[in-house]
């Protein structure tokens, strides 16, 4: 109910001077193209904070072998 209203409100200004059906039909895209493309914004946004969060806790615990670090140069 509110998204078509809001969907009504944007064509409208859209539409601008040129009432009539212009100003509904863009109105009624701009509401359906919200209603498809806010919740996969969503899931992408939370997969890719989820990404970051474990490869970051990932490379905290990161160990590496005795054998990788460097020893002291020979004197």
């Amino acid at each position: 109910m509110l998204g078509k209203l809001a969907g009504a409100w944007l064509g409208g200004k859209i539409a601008g001077s040129n009432k009539g059906a212009k100003g509904a039909i863009l109105g009624y895209g701009a509401a359906a193209l919200a209603r498809r493309s806010v919740p996969a914004l969503a899931a992408v946004a939370l997969g890719g904070w989820a990404l970051r969060k474990w490869r970051r806790g990932r490379r905290a615990r990161a160990g590496y072998p005795d054998e990788a670090t460097p020893s002291s140069p020979a004197s």
